[in-house]
């Protein structure tokens, strides 16, 4: 038994070398790799806590930082994404903050300009849009005057005036 505790916990940490995991995601494997044995998976998961290869303030900084950058979503999103793997809210904040708010305007901006192209003509263009955007994971706060501002540019544009209706 204590051989298979072992093998568990060397291909645990290989796995948290490769790259980082939450808590809850470590003891899910645990327990299926231990066949349901909750106490063995719970030592797993303080072994691995105590050496340092699992830290849920690292995963939520980390999760943030690739959510935010790479894959384009807002920080509703993420920090949704975040509680359903466990994350405890103060740690939720603290990855937040990380991230850059500014480049996420021009990212929300940028997103919201690519997806107005593909509904052009279309009546409801403006909902859909906002929608896409509150999907995406950005607050109405942010995404409402960004949506408002690209859909009066296309207008002007149209009509032939400039952005200020001259």
């Amino acid at each position: 038994m204590e051989e298979t505790l072992n093998k568990v916990l060397c291909s645990l940490q290989a796995a948290c070398a490769r790259r980082e995991y939450c808590s809850s995601d470590i003891l899910a494997k645990a327990m299926r790799l231990t066949g349901g044995d909750a106490r063995a998976s719970q030592e797993i998961l303080g072994s691995l806590e105590s050496d340092g290869f699992v830290d849920d303030a690292r995963y939520a900084a980390a999760f943030a930082r690739e959510k935010s950058s790479i894959t384009g979503w807002g920080p509703h999103k993420i920090a949704t994404a975040l509680k359903m793997k466990g994350i405890g809210k103060d740690l939720i904040e603290s990855a937040l903050s990380e991230t850059d708010g500014q480049k996420s305007t021009e990212r929300l901006r940028k997103l919201l300009e690519s997806k107005w192209k593909s509904l052009r003509g279309d009546r409801y263009a403006k909902f859909k849009l906002l929608r896409y955007a509150l999907g995406r994971g950005y607050g109405y706060d942010e995404a409402g005057p960004l949506v408002d501002r690209i859909v009066r540019e296309a207008d002007a544009d149209f009509s032939g005036e400039g952005p200020d209706g001259i």
